[in-house]
């Protein structure tokens, strides 16, 4: 378990400075982010199957008035489809042992993929 014997992860835009206290930083979108270098980025792993499929990604198209369909319909392929769920695993497993940051591009912090990755993480692994 992490040093603070709790599980924690957190979600943070990737053109936000990296810090220590991110842990692992893990880029969960499909596509690497616009004008960011891999040094900036300070990226330990890229998720990339996690992310929303371009279909869904596509459909939502960053609208608010969207968001709770869309991330009804993103749970939905983080729990049936079997890559996406075992990266879900590893980013779980993970945050057992540090801190982890979940690093997306979007510029809207509250309607983004990242945000219900980690509520849907959280509800069905850690609170478990």
């Amino acid at each position: 378990m992490n040093e603070d014997n709790e599980i924690t992860i957190h979600v943070k835009r990737i053109y936000e400075t990296p810090s220590p206290e991110d842990g692992v930083r893990i880029l969960v979108d499909r596509l690497w982010p616009r004008r960011v270098s891999k040094e900036r980025a300070a990226i330990d792993e890229w998720m990339k199957e996690i992310a929303p499929s371009p279909k869904l990604r596509i459909w939502f198209g960053h609208r608010p008035e969207r968001f709770a369909t869309f991330a009804e319909k993103y749970a939905v392929e983080l729990a049936q489809d079997p890559i996406r769920y075992e990266r879900a695993v590893r980013i779980c497993e993970l945050a057992l042992q540090k801190h982890v940051t979940l690093v997306y591009a979007a510029k809207d912090p509250v309607h983004n993929h990242a945000n219900v990755l980690r509520d849907w993480l959280v509800n069905n692994f850690i609170e478990a």
